[in-house]
């Protein structure tokens, strides 16, 4: 980036961005080892919690049902719970947890009475409703449930447990990112964007196309950048908001991750309005760019919730 002086040791390896496209489309339109024909509901225990409901939630709604054999009424919020997960096609995963045999966790949480039913998004938990409650009740707080976890970029897809594996075709590439693929390895960051853009035109929930603009776009804001003249801009009391914005893009370039995520968390503290949500905006931007795997990305989603909410 020809006007930084940032050394580039640690720093965030987006000079591969073609490659990664390339990687990503290898699998295909399908994805990888998608399961087909099994349900959107897993039973989960004391000792899985963690990893059948806290790590998913980083990618997607995780709707946990506390429930009890005992209450036998609460087979109908089940069935309302199922039904609404498989119409969902996804959105969301219902995680079921036999509080009986889970007194331990039943009581870190504070649970009052069964059925309860939570929400938990970025490993947040969302209180949605307790007791057996009409399935159009049951389905508008899922609703709410699916655009609070958009509104954080919580964006992904639960595949379907208990089905059969269907084989991809590997090493095929997609031709969906040929055009992509073709204007990063060329340095055409801006034309990389656009089609991106034209893939998510016909699916907005494409998540390979949404790494993939993310990446082609911080590279695009960042190309012609002064980083010691933007940084010495955002020190100043008064910075602006597009100043902390470029900032932060420059900070993730270089390897200082951590510290743009605090600085845009820290801006949407501080601003109102439409500022608060550009910084919002941005910052789930750059987390797509390192991907909700990386555990920078999942501290930072946390603040944010706590920022927001």
């Amino acid at each position: 980036m020809s006007s930084s002086s940032f050394n580039p040791r640690g720093a965030v390896d987006l000079s591969q961005l073609a490659e990664q496209a390339k990687q990503r489309a290898a699998s295909g339109p399908g994805g990888s080892g998608a399961k087909a024909g099994g349900s959107y509901v897993v039973e989960v225990s004391e000792q899985t919690f963690e990893s059948d409901v806290i790590r998913p939630s980083l990618q997607h709604p995780v709707v946990v049902e506390f429930y009890s054999p005992r209450v036998s009424s609460g087979q109908q919020l089940s069935d309302a719970l199922a039904a609404a997960a498989s119409e969902a096609g996804g959105k969301y995963l219902i995680a079921r947890l036999n509080v009986d045999a889970a007194p331990q966790l039943a009581g870190q949480l504070g649970l009052q009475a069964v059925p309860t039913v939570v929400g938990v998004v970025g490993g947040q938990l969302v209180p949605l409703f307790q007791g057996v409650i009409p399935a159009d009740q049951v389905q508008a707080a899922l609703d709410q449930l699916v655009k609070a976890a958009v509104a954080n970029g919580i964006v992904g897809r639960a595949e379907p447990v208990g089905g059969p594996v269907e084989e991809d075709a590997e090493d095929e590439p997609d031709p969906r990112f040929a055009g992509a693929d073709a204007a990063l390895e060329r340095g055409d960051f801006a034309a990389a964007v656009e089609e991106f853009d034209k893939l998510l035109a016909a699916n907005p929930a494409d998540a390979e196309a949404k790494a993939g603009k993310a990446q082609a776009g911080l590279l695009a804001r960042t190309a012609n950048t002064s980083a010691e003249v933007v940084l010495a801009a955002a020190a100043s009391p008064d910075a602006t908001l597009q100043v902390h914005l470029d900032a932060a893009d420059l900070e993730v370039v270089s390897g200082q991750v951590d510290e743009a995520f605090a600085r845009l968390i820290d801006q949407v503290k501080r601003r109102a309005g439409d500022e608060r949500d550009q910084a919002r905006l941005r910052l789930l931007e750059l987390f797509e760019t390192l991907g909700n795997a990386d555990p920078r990305v999942q501290k930072a989603r946390r603040n944010l919730m706590a920022a927001l909410f």
